[in-house]
Order: C-alpha cells, then structure tokens, then sequence
C-alpha cells in the first residue's frame, strides 16, 4: 500500500494536497600464570591482554591450585619453624631442621614464581612497580632465611616467608576470581543462544545449527524457545522476554513487523521470524564486544593507580635503604635485615593494585547485566560530573512511531476507523488499530478495502461505507464538518499531529490525532533528573511548537527546535560553551557527531544496533531512565575507587615507617609476620569495599 494512501505526511514527507504531516525534518528515518605483567592482569600494566573470554577463569584456576599446594607445604614450614616453636612454647625434635628451609625453599621457587617472573619483567620493562616489590620482599627474606639455616645469621624467616607467599597467592587468586566472573558475563551472554534453529522451508521445518542460517532464511520460534538471529516476525505475536538485553523484567509483545533479537525468549506462543543478521552481526555479538571492549580499555583512574604503585616502589626503596643503613650504624645487624625486610614485606602494594581494576571488573560487569553497556571507562568516570543531559526527541523521549493521541466526534469513530484500516501496512493505519484492540473488544469486519492514493482509505462496514483519511478525503468528498470537530483538528494540527477524518457515507462522525507518542518512562526520568540536580534539554528537528508541547509534556529545562542533524553537534558546543558538562543521549542514528562531541555520547534503543562507534556508553534498552543508572553507577564506582586508593595508600603511608622501627625507642617493634598479616588485611578490605559495588540497584524503575 503506498504511504500516501491517507492523504498525510509520513516523517520527512509533506502531502500532494500541501497539507503538512508530521514532518520531523530527517529526524529518523590461557596465558601461563608466571607470564609477568600480562599473567598478572590488573598490575602494573593494568589488566589487559585478556581477549580470550575464559583467561580470568584459566587464571583463578591456577592461582586457586597454586594457593592450596603452597597452604598445604607452609604448614609444616611454620609448624617446624623454631621461632614459631619457641613463640608457642613447644619442643622440636633435633631431626626436624631441614624441614623448614626445605619446604620453605619449594614455597619460594613455586609459589613465588608468578611473583618473581614479573618483578623480572619489570625490571627488564624499567618500570618498578607492584611485582617487583613483592618479588623483592620474598626474596629477600628467602635469602635471610638460608643465610640463618647456614648459621651465617641469626634470623628465622622461613615461616614469614611461606605466610607471605600463601597470602599473596590468596590475594591473587581472589582477585582473578572476581575479575573473572566479571568477564563471564560475556560468557553468560553466549549461553543465550539455541544450539540450533527450526527453519522454514518450501518442504516444512527443519532443525539446522545455528551457523547454517543466513539473512533472508525464515524460523520458527516455539513458544519457551530462544530466538535464534536478529530479524523481523513475519508471522504471529508473543510476549518476548528482552531482560537479558535490556535488563527490563517484563515482557514486551512483538506481533509481524516488529524486530526480535537473538537470545530473547517468546514466552507464551509461536511465532516465526525473517532472519536479516547472524553470528557475530547480532546485538548479542555487538554486546559481546562492547563489554569486552569495556573490559580491556583503561581508565584514567586505573592509571592513576598505577602511577601511585611506581612512586610506591620508590618510597617503600627508599626506606628500606634508609632503614638498614640506621639500623647498622646503630649497631644492629640483625635489626637491620629484619627491619628492612619488614619495611618490603609491608609495602607490598597488592591492595593498591586490586583498588581500581577491580571495581571497574564489577561495574562494567554489572552494568552489562543492567543493560548498560560501557565501550569507553573514560566516558562512565565523567558521568558522574555530568550536570546537563541532551536528549534527542524522536525514538529517545518518544518512541518513534505514531500513535492515536486523541479522538473527537462520534463513539464509534475510532472502531469504524480500526475496522477499515485493519488490512492496510501504513504506519498510521497500524497505530489506528493498535489503540481500538485495547479500547475495543472486538472490532467489526470490513469488505471491500480499497486504498485511495493520496487521499486515504475506504471499505465497508455493517453495511456502511467508511472512509479514513487526511484533507484531502475531505475536498474529495465535500462534506462538511463539524464545528467541534473541526476546531479540535485545527488545534491538533497546530501543535504537529497528523489528523484523519473518519466518514459514514460521506458525512464526518469524528477525527483522529496520530502524533510520535511521548514515553511513558521520559516524564520520570527527567522528574528524577532534577531530583539529582541535573539539567534536562531536549533537541529535535521538529517545528517549535511540536518541540515546545513535547518539551512541556515531558518537563525539560530547555528545547531545542527545528535543529538539523549535521547542526546538532553545535548544541552541544553551546551547551558546553555555558559551563556544562553534557551528556547526550540519541539513537545513534543521525546523532553521531553530537554524540561524539558531548563529554558522554550515550546510544538508546540499541538492542539491534550495538556497533555505534560515537558513543562511549550504549543503553540495551530504549527506556530513558536508563541515564540514570548510568550516572550511579558512574557516582557509586568513582565513590570505591577513592575508598579504596585512600585506604591502600594511607596504609602503607602509616605502616611502612612502623615496619622501619621509627618507634623501637619506645618499644613497638613491628614482627615481618604481622606486617604480612596486616598486608594480607588491607588487600581483603579492598576487595570487600569493591564487592560492595554488587549491592547498588541500577535498575530504572527504582531510580526513577
């Protein structure tokens, strides 16, 4: 049917008869585990190098068996160790003095290898960090050790040593579990897909794997059955479960002509789907990358951190040399070694290096399974800066396609309308039966459907003619109309909506609205905006006063109307140019450059279109108070990242001159064994703070 058949605009069109429609000006249409820096994701370089989706999880593996082989040798280590022995007050056959420092030489070799296969490459690298202070640590109190079981010192470190290097070995392991089950999401996302699909063929349904489809093949989807592909229905309705895309819990209905996207589930009955994209062209693909993406960028707070851990190493250097010249110049050799040692064992900077990587692990897992999906850390750590949103109109805060707005006239005048326009594909004509099925129980049949180019469309209802279209039905036809019903279409027309008059063998019963509906979601979302302080503005190629009304529907600050979409990028700039930092939120399509130009470009509505490359944060969904759960996330993430550097650095500031001896003159004398112990602490603190991060409720409607 054309789509001019109603005598009225579709968005971007003007009438033959010069009546304007709708017209939006454009708007729419298995690393080894000692493999150095890159073994040791989340240290000194950051934790990079993890394209293979299962790297964290084969890490935590071998961190895991690596922790509980070392945990089963140090407990003899210690147990046989004859400081420890006369720290308890027990006895120790004569026999047992090998046991120790072999054990203990094992725990070193093994345990520690990750340890001093990155302070190696580090040192290779020239750039001391977090591993080379460590392996440093442990060094040294291995070489104190030997040197006592030698009798060429006076110093028992076995035990110290085996203990740090279990701790650090539960730290690490720790670590890489949280990091990993942050990118099994991307692992959780795959799982959504069938392992096969039913495809419709000339000779019935066959069952093909999934790699077998391509665009233009046609599936069943049984009801409880995951959708295989991208693509459109063809054929039947279901209420489709999005929420592992779009993080929204409830179904939405998807009846012929409406997208599906693979790995929903049709929930309630069949439906068969046209497939246009496969494999790794689906927005579960494209969600793939992006959290992948998220998952291996940098941010400037990552790199913060790891600057603080290359001054750390300087500063903990530094007062281990200052430490054991003092203690030696006063005389004592042994204090020397053991303070030095304790100073090393204390300033081991793990906590530091878990501070920021894993937070940003949790969020950006977390957000994934929110809907939130994060291409750019850069982009989620500014939004919570943020003090002006952009949104685009059409398909952002509306929801881009028409929808009957208002009615006038006669009762009858939407069913009749329903009933006539009940076989025709025009857009107009779908939101005409969309909103009589939930007014009306059931809508009379109509016969004789004709389409009237140009003009409208007409058939017959229980005997009567109907016609359904725009000004121009009206010239063709000559009826009057009347006065409540033509100055309710007048008013309609002003503010931008479309009008289709409805006829009963040629005289007027009523009018229809149809205008772009405004979401639901939009009002509160803009409502909970102002709550948080944040200024809410809106942009749109629409006239002014379709822009305005919208804009007082809603409740935005500020509107722009009547902007091009190549000119919307300089909203932006004049926004910024007044102090703002803006986001700006668009469906991707003809907003990348203001997407882009904008301090945070956020895409909406991405569920089938995830591979926006102007936009630092895409939204599954095409709910806009999704903003909102990105702005937490942002404050909530940036909140445990401070938390956390705070508690990591002050607590090396604090301990590392007790671990010196700076208050042995009054008798506070800081064990190595305690100071590890104490490491230990900190590290479990900052992964606690990090995993508290699991708790914050992102989801829209509870924000909002």
């Amino acid at each position: 049917m054309d789509h001019r058949e109603h005598g009225v605009a579709t968005p971007g069109e003007t009438s033959h008869d010069g009546h304007a429609g709708h017209v939006t000006h454009g708007e729419h249409g298995g690393q080894e585990v000692h493999a150095g820096r890159e073994g040791h994701a989340g240290h000194g370089a950051g934790h990079g190098g993890h394209g293979a989706h299962g790297g964290h999880g084969d890490h935590a593996a071998q961190f895991r068996d690596r922790f509980w082989w070392n945990l089963a040798l140090a407990v003899p280590v210690v147990a046989f160790s004859p400081m420890f022995a006369d720290l308890l007050g027990y006895e120790l056959p004569g026999w047992t003095w090998w046991i120790s420092p072999l054990l203990g030489t094992v725990v070193f070799l093994w345990g520690g290898a990750p340890f001093l296969t990155g302070a190696w490459s580090e040192i290779k690298a020239r750039q001391p960090g977090m591993m080379l202070l460590i392996g440093l640590a442990i060094t040294v109190a291995f070489v104190a050790s030997a040197l006592t079981t030698a009798r060429l010192l006076m110093l028992d470190f076995w035990w110290e040593l085996a203990l740090l290097v279990v701790i650090m070995l539960l730290g690490h392991w720790l670590e890489m579990r949280a990091l990993g089950q942050a990118s099994g999401a991307l692992d959780a996302l795959a799982a959504l897909l069938p392992d096969s699909a039913e495809r419709v063929t000339d000779a019935g349904v066959e069952e093909v794997p999934l790699d077998a489809l391509v665009a233009g093949d046609t599936v069943l989807v049984r009801s409880g059955g995951r959708v295989p592909a991208d693509g459109v229905v063809v054929d039947g309705e279901a209420a489709v479960d999005e929420s592992m895309i779009t993080g929204e819990s409830r179904t939405v209905t998807r009846q012929v002509g409406d997208r599906v996207v693979a790995g929903t589930v049709a929930t309630d009955s069949a439906v068969r789907v046209r497939v246009d994209k496969v494999g790794e062209d689906t927005a579960l693909a494209g969600i793939r990358r992006l959290v992948e993406q998220a998952q291996t960028s940098r941010s400037r707070a990552q790199a913060l951190a790891d600057r603080a851990a290359a001054l750390l190493f300087w500063f903990a250097s530094g007062v281990a040399v200052v430490t054991f010249v003092v203690w030696v110049l006063l005389g004592d050799v042994s204090a020397a070694v053991e303070r030095t040692v304790t100073v090393l064992v204390i300033s081991c900077p793990h906590a530091l290096g878990l501070a920021i990587p894993l937070v940003i692990a949790i969020s950006t897992a977390r957000a994934a399974r929110t809907g939130i999906l994060v291409k750019d850390r850069l982009a989620l750590e500014r939004m919570r800066k943020v003090d002006a949103v952009l949104f685009d109109k059409t398909g952002t805060l509306t929801t881009g396609r028409p929808a009957v707005v208002g009615t006038v006239g006669a009762a009858e005048t939407l069913p009749l309308a329903a009933a006539v326009e009940a076989d025709s594909e025009h857009p107009l004509a779908k939101a005409v039966v969309a909103a009589a099925r939930e007014t009306v129980p059931a809508a009379s049949r109509a016969t004789g459907f004709r389409s009237l180019t140009g003009r409208g469309v007409r058939a017959e209802v229980d005997g009567a003619e109907i016609a359904v279209g725009g000004p121009g039905l009206l010239r063709e036809s000559g009826a009057p109309v009347p006065r409540e019903v033509s100055a309710q279409a007048a008013e309609w027309a002003a503010a931008g909506s479309t009008v289709l008059y409805v006829l009963r063998d040629d005289a007027v019963v009523g009018a229809l609205a149809l205008a772009d509906a405004v979401r639901l979601e939009s009002k509160a979302a803009v409502r909970a905006l102002h709550d948080r302080g944040v200024r809410a503005v809106m942009i749109t190629g629409d006239a002014r006063p379709v822009a305005e009304a919208v804009g007082a529907e809603v409740g935005v600050d500020e509107v722009f109307a009547e902007v091009l979409p190549e000119d919307k990028d300089a909203a932006v700039a004049r926004l910024q140019e007044r102090g703002h930092t803006v986001a700006m939120v668009g469906d991707g399509v003809n907003d990348a450059p203001a997407l882009a130009r904008a301090d945070v470009g956020i895409a909406i509505g991405a569920g089938t279109d995830v591979a926006i490359e102007s936009a630092g944060v895409v939204l599954a969904s095409d709910d806009p108070r999704a903003v909102l759960s990105v702005i937490e996330l942002s404050r909530a993430g940036y909140r445990k990242m401070l938390q956390n550097l705070a508690w990591a650095t002050g607590y090396n500031l604090i301990s590392v001159p007790l671990a010196a001896g700076v208050l042995a003159g009054v008798g506070f004398v800081l064990p190595p064994a305690v100071g590890a112990i104490l490491m230990s602490l900190s590290t479990i603190v900052v992964a606690a703070n990090a995993q508290l991060l699991r708790r914050v409720d992102l989801r829209p409607d509870h924000l909002a």
